[in-house]
């Protein structure tokens, strides 16, 4: 008897709604998929704008090909919906318009959960290895009887790819988000994996992304992938582009848990796409796993100094922090303002624990990024201690967690810049510092414009925010 998990490889050039519906409908019937009782459909919007962000999302045509699909398969439907939470603190009403998600689901006449909006319930982690004995997660998700995973396939600055497994990572709300979002990031992607298992993944790999997640630049993949188990689905991706399944943490350790395969032995690639095709067809696709005091020292007038980091098993770097967090923001700056790297006045980033000297160019100002900076030293003849206030994840309460309101957190990062515009240096807390804080910390320090006031989002990313705030606390009341 067979009993390896199956993996589908489709080709698919274009997002044509109904080339997409048939080969996702098929693949279900091939994989003996029959959704039931309460479906919940989780595309990646991480962040969605035609022009600004056009390849951080699973594409709207996607979505509808992946509903229809379901709709054509599905047997004792109590319930059809749409969920996710979208990033960087902006409501996820933002991205479902810009994505066309809205316009999706009113054809098709379901419901949707935005999970920045709902009633966050907590779920015990039981698995040996997970960071906490529980961890919140979204009503909607908690009562799903049939999740349909819809990731995008892109690279990612943090984690080097972004499939199937993170993907989980858009369930959390903004409260809960960032919640070991550091060094940790890699274990609490697969705690993630304990809450709930997706029974039908189908990446939207046609036209992937490369480098970053939020502005990355697009691949022509031309292909759908489907499965039933997220490990044996993102082995198979990795090995698409010729990655190493193991150099993906989260995808390791999940494994480890025994969340599926990372073996392609124990995988039968079927499908009309052959793996040896697609490998020779992505040999150029790029990643950008690169530390930051790489990355950016000497291209442009933002330069970064790294040191020592508290966590035993990533002492030399902070994969899932500060750093990558650095990286995402600049790259939004250059989506908004190209050139900026040069136009920007002189800026040192500094994370992590510094002992030597920084040797300050004139004029340049220091941001001391994250809780677990600390430094020492003088700058312009004045004596400076900046120091750590990192707690490990055990001295972390999840349930007793800050806001990380969009609008508290713009305005609690200008103030600091305010309240020390006078000074050469501004200490930035936060673990993670998050891509949304340090967009306005660069903004402030670097003299450059806020994309948070550009005239292309400033209306429509307000409008956003006040509807989630309404009935964020309207459904307190229906929950």
């Amino acid at each position: 008897m067979n009993d390896k998990h199956k993996v589908l490889i489709m080709r698919c050039e274009d997002y044509n709604l109904e080339r997409i519906s048939r080969i996702i409908t098929e693949g279900m019937a091939e994989l003996g998929v029959k959704p039931s009782g309460r479906i919940l459909l989780k595309p990646n919007a991480v962040l969605a704008h035609p022009t600004l962000f056009p390849y951080a999302f699973t594409r709207g045509e996607f979505l509808d090909g992946a509903i229809a699909a379901a709709k054509a398969r599905a047997e004792n439907v109590k319930e059809i919906a749409v969920g996710e939470r979208s990033g960087i603190t902006i409501a996820t009403r933002f991205s479902f318009k810009n994505a066309g998600y809205l316009k999706v689901i009113k054809k098709h006449k379901i419901k949707v959960h935005y999970f920045d909006e709902v009633k966050q319930v907590p779920v015990p982690l039981k698995k040996n290895g997970s960071l906490r004995e529980q961890i919140f997660i979204p009503k909607p998700v908690a009562e799903c009887d049939f999740l349909i995973n819809l990731p995008k396939f892109k690279a990612h600055p943090w984690s080097r790819l972004t499939l199937s497994l993170k993907n989980f990572i858009g369930i959390q709300d903004d409260r809960h988000r960032l919640v070991d979002h550091n060094s940790s990031l890699e274990f609490k992607i697969a705690d993630l994996q304990e809450v709930i298992q997706p029974k039908f993944i189908a990446v939207d790999a046609i036209t992937a992304g490369q480098e970053t997640m939020l502005t990355p630049t697009p691949f022509q993949m031309g292909a759908i992938v489907m499965g039933v188990n997220s490990c044996a689905v993102d082995t198979v991706c990795c090995h698409m582009v010729n990655v190493n399944p193991s150099d993906v943490h989260h995808l390791r350790y999940s494994a480890e848990r025994g969340f599926g395969p990372i073996n392609l032995e124990e995988i039968d690639v079927l499908g009309d796409f052959p793996l040896a095709e697609v490998q020779e067809k992505t040999r150029d696709y790029k990643f950008l796993m690169q530390r930051i005091d790489d990355y950016f020292n000497g291209k442009g007038n933002l330069t970064c100094t790294v040191g020592k980091f508290p966590e035993a098993h990533s002492p030399d770097y902070c994969w899932g922090g500060c750093p990558g967090a650095l990286q995402e923001a600049v790259h939004i700056f250059r989506s908004f303002y190209p050139g900026v790297d040069e136009t920007m006045k002189k800026v040192r980033f500094v994370v992590g624990k510094v002992d030597e000297p920084l040797d300050l160019a004139e004029g340049e100002r220091v941001i001391f990024a994250g809780n677990c900076t600390a430094w020492q030293g003088k700058i312009d003849g004045k004596e400076v201690r900046i120091e750590s206030s990192y707690k490990t994840h055990k001295e972390v309460d999840e349930k007793k967690t800050k806001t990380n309101d969009m609008l508290v957190k713009i305005i609690q990062s200008l103030w600091n810049c305010f309240r020390n515009r006078s000074s050469r240096y501004i200490h930035a807390r936060g673990c993670p510092l998050s891509v949304a804080e340090i967009v306005n910390y660069l903004s402030a320090v670097g003299k450059i414009k806020n994309p948070n006031f550009d005239s292309r989002v400033l209306i429509p990313v307000n409008i956003a925010y006040l509807k989630m705030r309404f009935n964020r606390f309207i459904n307190r009341f229906r929950q």
